[in-house]
């Protein structure tokens, strides 16, 4: 009976709704949304190699978006999306032997370092040598720091094509003439870039002046291809037993970071060397901070090496820094700092503080043939921040110099001449007494900016401070 009833109270309820709301229309169904579109196969495979880097050993893994990577087409910007507000240095790359070699200074390129400016109130840009090294097309065309480069295959260089300078397989420039009234036009040359092996050590030079025999050192990167070079130099100056030492890294964007250990050994306190003091600590995301407190506690520290071939034993230090000094060059500088008088000149530095390891497919999945159709892909990430033993970091600003000298071009003197405005400040401040320059017969009174420089197109990924290579069984 009570079956029925229930029953009747549900017709009732129909009838009613039914017939209480005929003036209502029956609302629309709406039909089921297509699933979205996944992207394909090789870029999902991609994609999650890029997750699980980013997502292990990444410094701000704990700060990344969840992303689903099946739904993103395009792997370097998903790449991108994943990075942390303050990172402008890692990066992923679908060739890493190329990079690999850049580090090493093995790289296409004409073999000059630029500075791009622009004369004020005019979008005219302009190209200054900042130096070239030898036996590279730009040394056979006969450029020395300071030439002025004013137009590119016979037009003016724009903010559209200012890097082809630097990138392009070949270019026809035109050389610049200062004069009273300005620049004018002058000679059109032409050169195709080459792969190159770069050395570092792109001068070295003893000035000797008052009583001081100071030993000089211009080095442009951070590299592990030519140790022998940097040692050889070393060895030159321990040899003609200098007293005092100026490194120059105004143009060194960095490279690695045991490089940097190696050089810093090699001129440090011989008590601080032979001890092996520490000279960074290394400050991981807290998982592996974790593990390698527990498993080893190496990668927590980088300390001076005892075993280096030359050891100068110096107290005291000049270095020249600008803008280009970056990375490994700043750790240079702030791990020698608590041991040594250490005097910087020049301008600030870029302000890097961090360090990178290369991870390939390889390292991270277990068969060739799950990664063989993008085996050259690699992944660039930040994974630790250093600081000094006094703990000095974070010097995102970049580190102001002791003594300021503008790195002034339109009126260059070659790089080891004692009257070159850096150098010259350095000089002064080790032996007391100035340097008596001839006047330029350069001059230029038009205002202008410089908004850009480089060597090649691995400028700003040069500026990565990568660890010596990662063991891939810590990897997780």
């Amino acid at each position: 009976m009570k079956s029925y009833y229930k029953i009747f109270l549900l017709l009732a309820l129909f009838f009613g709704i039914l017939f209480g709301c005929e003036d209502e229309p029956l609302p629309e169904i709406e039909p089921d949304e297509p699933e979205p579109k996944e992207a394909p196969e090789l870029t999902q495979k991609i994609n999650s190699f890029i997750e699980f880097v980013m997502e292990d050993v990444y410094l701000w893994n704990e700060e990344m978006p969840d992303i689903d990577i099946r739904y993103e087409f395009d792997s370097k910007d998903y790449f991108d999306k994943l990075l942390y507000e303050e990172d402008k240095w890692s990066f992923v790359t679908e060739d890493m032997d190329e990079w690999v070699n850049s580090l090493q200074g093995i790289e296409k390129s004409y073999g000059w370092s630029l500075a791009f400016g622009r004369f004020q109130n005019t979008n005219t840009i302009f190209a200054l040598v900042e130096y070239v090294n030898p036996n590279t097309p730009a040394a056979e065309a006969n450029f020395q720091r300071g030439d002025i480069i004013v137009q590119l295959a016979g037009a003016d260089i724009t903010d559209d094509n200012y890097r082809d300078l630097l990138n392009s397989e070949s270019i026809t420039v035109t050389s610049g003439v200062l004069g009273a009234d300005g620049v004018s036009l002058g000679s059109e040359v032409s050169m195709t870039a080459r792969e190159l092996n770069i050395d570092p050590v792109l001068t070295r030079e003893i000035i000797e002046y008052e009583g001081h025999k100071i030993g000089y050192i211009c080095y442009t990167q951070f590299s592990d291809n030519h140790f022998e070079s940097l040692n050889n130099s070393l060895q030159y100056f321990s040899e003609n037993a200098i007293s005092d030492l100026v490194v120059d890294l105004r143009y060194n964007p960095g490279g690695y970071g045991f490089v940097a250990q190696h050089f810093c050994s090699s001129v440090a306190p011989l008590n601080i060397v032979n001890e092996e003091e520490i000279l960074i600590t290394n400050h991981y995301n807290q998982s592996y901070t974790a593990y390698f407190e527990k498993n080893d506690p190496g990668y927590l520290q980088t300390t001076f090496l005892n075993d280096v071939p030359v050891k100068l034993g110096l107290d005291k230090i000049h270095i020249l820094t600008g803008r280009g000094s970056a990375s490994a060059s700043e750790l240079f500088i702030v791990g020698l700092e608590p041991y040594m008088d250490l005097t910087t000149v020049g301008e600030s530095t870029y302000g890097k503080y961090t360090g990178s390891w290369t991870i390939r497919p390889e390292h991270v999945i277990g068969n060739s043939s799950d990664y063989e159709d993008f085996e050259k892909w690699g992944v660039q990430p930040i994974v630790m921040r250093y600081a000094n033993s006094l703990g000095v970091t974070d010097f995102k600003d970049g580190i102001l110099p002791d003594i300021e000298v503008y790195d002034e071009l339109f009126e260059a003197v070659p790089l080891g001449q004692k009257e070159e405005p850096l150098l010259k400040a350095a000089i002064e401040d080790i032996t007391g007494t100035p340097i008596i320059a001839m006047k330029s017969a350069k001059r230029i009174d038009i205002p202008y900016t410089i908004f850009d420089r480089g060597f090649s197109k691995f400028d700003q990924i040069k500026r990565e401070m990568v660890i010596q290579n990662i063991n891939p069984e810590i990897l997780k």
